[in-house]
């Protein structure tokens, strides 16, 4: 439970800066946690953590696991100032955010040039990656856009109006990004029902930028700016659907915008289905939709009055669906759920592209290369996979986590070195993990660097041809949902860096574009700065990674 005479916009005025960062690097380190970790380009420092307020019971912690979604706000609101008109967003990072394909001048692969191979489960169940004389350092890519010039804030995190939303028990957290100060500025309590994911439109039009779902299956969309010019505790000038589960009342467990679709959104709740909304109708929130025939097979019904809101369902799956996330063009998506299944669909076309089974139980999170070719789940088996696109099917496996992994996400803002070689030919992609083990994996995805592991025919010398493995015969169909492969088929990566970072298991992780967020199921927050991003003297503009152009399927 929320401690009712808490305040609503919380400021901490007697300790100073320096004390309370004394104080939680003294008890990180009591706890045997690092301020820092290292990585091949340099150390991560820890600079900020953010947490809510005190005054909150522990026994509220387990209403709800923290999710994170980072925003930003072109012009910063004033606060407690109600007569304001609403803020116009400009630009924002979420916690579904994608990585940007970067090329890098090297041919992976081959030995003697510094090159690194990956190693792969073989018949003795064992692993090796191996280095070559040359580690591969990557570098913040963003820091400066083609023409040279600088981007983004100075002595921050990140530039001015940026803001960090997350959720604990009851109440919807809002802070300061770049504020020192733990505690957060804004809350919104919603009572007996329990705030469980969230989302930010950076281009939303009419101010409506934010969206909530709750665990009785209602959802808001509000405007962020409205809530921080609001001293009060509740959320003010929102839209609200399904209310009071009026439609469906089971766990809304994932909320998206659609991306290059002005108004839409969608909704994914615990008994499999996803619900497509405009925020600008207003219908009825209970509008009806045929019964579904068969639990176990995807379908899509549409409204049958245009007035209608929702405009459509779509029937995922049989049991919760997890997690939800769109390719950065809006024309994919993929969804994870309690039956361990990836579904990417062609959600302009209402098509099942692919997908497949988790080695194990049930996938928690998902997320999107930012050019539409990979994806990334993570749940119940330890592993993190990587899908292709091109191929339909896992090409991957990470294996370091030592417990369930609970979120994942590519870094839009990392890139390798530059040589002289043709950068057109080879991919390297930077990818982070977290999971209920309380730690931070990093990881390198050179595609050149995955072949199937070795194969040695009867009579035969080794080799690596893909023909000897069914998992590699060729191109999946469209529409088809594979079983889980056989480990021997899929080729193993191994973290570039495994941190523990926090002393509570992990439910997410944020890459911006001068650090790297991190939080816990109970609601803690860190903020781990990219390697000389403190020293870099930058401007306010906004960097925006390169715009991705997704796979074709035809």
């Amino acid at each position: 439970m929320i401690n009712n005479g808490a305040a609503s916009t919380t400021t901490n005025t007697t300790t100073t800066t320096t004390a309370s960062s004394s104080t939680s690097n003294t008890a990180a380190q009591s706890l045997g946690l690092k301020n820092f970790f290292k990585t091949p380009e340099g150390r991560y420092k820890l600079q900020h953590d953010k947490t809510h307020p005190s005054s909150l019971l522990p026994y509220a912690l387990a209403k709800s696991i923290t999710q994170i979604t980072l925003a930003h706000l072109k012009n910063q609101p004033a606060q407690a100032a109600s007569s304001l008109p609403a803020l116009q967003p400009s630009s924002s990072y979420s916690v579904a955010s994608s990585g940007v394909k970067y090329v890098t001048s090297k041919f992976l692969g081959s030995s003697g040039n510094g090159s690194r191979m990956l190693g792969f489960v073989g018949g003795n169940g064992t692993g090796s990656k191996a280095n070559g004389g040359a580690s591969k350092i990557g570098h913040v890519s963003g820091l400066s856009n083609n023409n040279g010039s600088s981007t983004i804030g100075s002595n921050t995190p990140d530039s001015k109006g940026s803001y960090l939303i997350f959720n604990v028990g009851d109440t919807l957290y809002i802070t300061e990004l770049n504020s020192e100060e733990k505690d957060p500025i804004k809350s919104i309590s919603f009572g007996n029902s329990n705030p469980i994911c969230h989302a930010f439109d950076s281009k939303s039009k009419d101010g409506h930028d934010l969206l909530i779902g709750l665990n009785s299956g209602d959802v808001y969309s509000g405007s962020l700016g409205l809530q921080l010019q609001d001293v009060g505790k509740k959320l003010v000038g929102a839209h609200h659907y399904n209310k009071d589960g009026a439609l469906n009342n089971s766990r809304c467990t994932s909320v998206a915008w659609i991306p290059e679709r002005d108004g839409a959104f969608v909704a994914a709740h615990a008994d499999g289905n996803l619900y497509v909304y405009e925020k600008s109708k207003d219908g009825p929130a209970d509008s009806t939709f045929p019964v579904i025939k068969d639990q176990t097979q995807f379908s899509v019904a549409h409204a049958r009055s245009s007035k209608s809101n929702p405009i459509a369902r779509w029937h995922i799956c049989q049991g919760p669906i997890n997690a939800i996330a769109f390719s950065a063009d809006g024309r994919y998506l993929a969804t994870v759920g309690r039956d361990g299944y990836l579904r990417v669909f062609d959600f302009i076309n209402e098509q099942l592209i692919c997908g497949g089974k988790s080695y194990y139980s049930a996938l928690f999170c998902c997320a999107w290369s930012s050019d539409g070719k990979y994806i990334l789940t993570g749940g119940e088996d330890d592993l993190v996979q990587v899908w292709s696109m091109e191929d339909r099917k896992v090409v991957a496996w990470g294996e370091g986590h030592n417990s369930w992994v609970s979120g994942v996400a590519f870094d839009p803002y990392w890139s390798p070195p530059q040589t002289s070689e043709d950068e057109s030919e080879n991919a390297v992609y930077r990818f982070g993990s977290v999971g209920q083990d309380t730690q931070l994996l990093l990881w390198d995805l050179a595609m050149d660097e995955l072949v199937v592991p070795l194969r040695r025919p009867p009579g035969g010398s080794p080799t690596y041809s893909r023909t000897q493995s069914s998992h590699w015969d060729s191109v999946v169909p469209v529409g088809t949902l594979q079983p889980a492969p056989s480990t021997k088929d899929v080729p193993k990566l191994a973290p570039l860096v495994a941190h523990r970072v926090h002393s509570e298991p992990l439910s997410g992780l944020i890459f911006s574009l001068e650090s790297i967020l991190t939080a816990s199921r109970d609601g803690h927050v860190k903020i781990w700065m990219r390697p000389g991003s403190s020293d870099s003297q930058v401007s306010n503009d906004t960097c925006v990674p390169v715009k991705p152009v997704g796979p074709s399927f035809r």
